[in-house]
């Protein structure tokens, strides 16, 4: 109810997070990475004093509670979402139940077309990827659904759960940066522990190709369906 009220001092979260200093400590919390750059303490102290961030328990840094843990991410695909065209829910069924491969379908779609554009609509350029997915799924969400995402610091993962009336989907997001290893492998241990978590059988790896020299998006997409290690049927998307 807060978040959807915008109490004022929600509403002024946004300027603070377009704020480099701001930006420099939550980004990487939010894509799950440790930074490569050493951020100045003065920043995360900045930041902490905000009440946006603690690192209780020995657990690293970490968005401070659950009401920024959903207000950061919406505020950030704000942009992006105002900026994505209509789109008719083809992913729907006739009784209104969502239809986890016309999503697919639709997402692959969406992000052919309007990728490339909306990743340079946001400040936050090392998830901007994620930002773009998580708007997507925001307007699939319409009020009947609900989009929970979880992420750590060192985790370098986002993971996400839509929940649209009788149906929840699990999906994990990755990156593939310059000079590193596919991500694949560990992604779908990680991804097992989060069904495993859930209690689901099935769920969605994306792995958003970052590395330099690649072409571009919607040229290199590719979607194979795999089994994790626990034997649980992955679709895995390269984006």
């Amino acid at each position: 109810l807060l978040i959807q009220r915008r109490q004022t001092h929600l509403d002024q979260l946004t300027d603070k997070l377009q704020e480099p200093r701001v930006r420099r400590v939550i980004e990487p919390i939010l894509a799950g990475f440790s930074p490569e750059e050493t951020i100045p303490h003065d920043d995360i102290e900045y930041v902490a004093d905000l009440g946006l961030i603690n690192s209780a328990y020995g657990a690293g840094l970490q968005i401070a509670n659950p009401i920024y843990q959903e207000i950061i991410p919406r505020e950030l695909t704000i942009v992006p979402q105002t900026f994505i065209p209509a789109i008719y829910p083809v992913w729907l069924n006739n009784d209104g139940s969502l239809n986890a491969t016309k999503l697919l379908d639709s997402f692959l779609e969406f992000w052919r077309q309007h990728g490339e554009p909306l990743l340079r609509s946001t400040s936050y350029h090392e998830i901007a990827p994620h930002l773009v997915m998580m708007a997507f799924l925001q307007r699939v969400c319409n009020g009947e659904g609900t989009l929970t995402r979880e992420y750590a610091i060192g985790s370098g993962r986002i993971d996400l759960l839509l929940e649209y009336r009788q149906t929840r989907l699990a999906i994990e997001l990755k990156v593939w940066r310059a000079g590193k290893i596919d991500p694949v492998n560990r992604g779908l241990l990680q991804l097992d522990d989060y069904l495993t978590g859930l209690g689901l059988e099935e769920g969605w790896l994306v792995i958003f190709d970052q590395r330099r020299g690649k072409t571009k998006i919607g040229e290199h997409l590719t979607v194979e369906s795999l089994t994790s290690p626990f034997g649980r049927a992955v679709t895995l998307i390269y984006a």
